[in-house]
């Protein structure tokens, strides 16, 4: 169908299109909707709060708005696939020797999940309403949240992540950048109101103020991003979380509008990864590593990186029954994990 022909009704049928392929979330936006975001992308990248993620400066260009990545946009159709989960993230928080995984990491990996129904989408697209498009999930220089925002699917919370009435913080984003002049959506409405628990909830302290985000301080960077040993000073706040925090996002009270039921199949959690138990992750090498999180988006930070991240969460433990596997650690050919291992054995009272 040529782009002319479409129907009064098109925007209704794309949205109707995005549920049958497992979004819960459709919104549309100008592509010049989100003006800000190139300001406070800067000033972010400015202070030096995104740490290690070199590749956001190096593309801060193509970040700020949508025709800075590509000049021909005009429309962009945002889209949410709800996660929800049915368990409390935090219920493994006195769980010394269970390593914590963040809800999102439990099942399928999002990135395949995601970038298939978008394709799927935009196939749809092109084939009814004519024009070019891009899709994209999380891995292109596209700022999500603020379209996402701009497109009416919530608004960017005191913690910085999308926040939606109808499914909470649990949304996994994506976004179809389009050639068509479609009508847009009305913006979502900041509804955080006097709420400050997210801000509370951190561990860490990585948020200087509402709305701000110094990745630097923050769990999940610490324990995905950030590929050098973690700074002494976090890692008893980091508990035996051994792959991102949820702590923020499972605090938010909007989250009991959220519906487990609604979230995709493939991201129903994995048996071994909901509570993986601390000394067989230390055991890991990188056939091990590649065997247990395969499909997982875990499998890209590496072993070296997760059992790193194991060996914290041990010196966290209280549990001196690691220490042997430790010990071995402490020889490992890698020097961040093997300085990790040390320090465990240490925070666990037992001299070298």
């Amino acid at each position: 169908m040529a782009e002319h022909k479409r129907q009064p009704d098109f925007e209704a049928r794309i949205r109707a299109k995005a549920a049958e392929l497992g979004f819960v979330a459709c919104g549309i936006a100008r592509a010049d909707a989100a003006p800000r975001t190139a300001e406070r992308l800067r000033q972010w990248l400015g202070e030096g709060r995104h740490g290690d993620m070199i590749w956001m400066a190096e593309r801060e260009h193509h970040r700020g708005s949508p025709a800075g990545l590509w000049p021909e946009v005009r429309s962009v159709i945002a889209l949410g696939m709800s996660y929800a989960p049915a368990a409390d993230p935090l219920r493994l928080a006195t769980e010394g020797e269970r390593g914590r995984i963040s809800v999102y990491a439990q099942g399928q990996d999002y990135h395949d999940v995601v970038k298939k129904a978008l394709k799927a989408l935009g196939r749809w697209l092109a084939q009814e309403g004519g024009g070019d498009l891009k899709v994209f999930v999380d891995t292109a220089p596209v700022m999500e949240k603020p379209l996402a925002e701009a497109a009416g699917l919530g608004w960017q919370g005191k913690h910085t992540n999308l926040v939606s009435r109808a499914h909470g913080s649990w949304l996994f984003l994506g976004a179809i950048y389009t050639t068509l002049d479609l009508s847009p959506e009305t913006a979502g409405r900041d509804s955080c109101g006097s709420c400050d628990a997210c801000q509370r909830a951190c561990p860490t302290e990585a948020f200087p103020a509402p709305y701000r985000l110094d990745a630097r301080r923050c769990i999940s960077y610490l324990t995905i991003e950030h590929a050098g040993p973690i700074p002494i000073e976090f890692r008893e706040a980091i508990g035996n979380r051994i792959y991102g925090c949820d702590d923020c996002l499972a605090v938010c009270p909007w989250n009991k509008f959220a519906a487990a039921a609604a979230a995709n199949l493939a991201f129903q959690p994995r048996a071994e990864l909901t509570a993986p138990a601390l000394a067989d992750l230390l055991a890991l090498d990188d056939a091990g590593f590649r065997q247990v999180f395969a499909g997982s988006p875990i499998k890209r930070i590496g072993r070296n990186r997760m059992v790193r991240n194991a060996a914290i969460a041990a010196g966290n433990s209280g549990a001196r029954g690691l220490v042997p596997v430790l010990e071995r650690l402490r020889e490992d050919d890698d020097p961040v994990v093997a300085e990790a291992a040390a320090w465990a054995i240490g925070r666990l009272g037992v001299s070298a």
